[in-house]
């Protein structure tokens, strides 16, 4: 099904926000996910299905600064 992430459009297998992770390789304490401009919780990235058309955004935390 095509999915877009991060404003890119993907072909991606049916199923949950937590195995479009998985297939990413991308561990999920590492991001915040937006599906269809609304932040998920992680205790629901698994239990999140992915449906045609979906807007996904990963939103990646970074350490840095001074």
């Amino acid at each position: 099904m095509q999915v877009k992430i991060n404003g890119k459009s993907e072909e991606v297998q049916g199923g949950t926000v937590l195995d479009l992770l998985k297939t990413k390789k991308i561990e999920p304490q590492m991001v915040a996910v937006e599906v269809n401009d609304k932040v998920l919780d992680r205790e629901h990235l698994g239990t999140t299905p992915l449906n045609e058309g979906d807007q996904v955004e990963f939103l990646f935390y970074m350490g840095g600064g001074r």
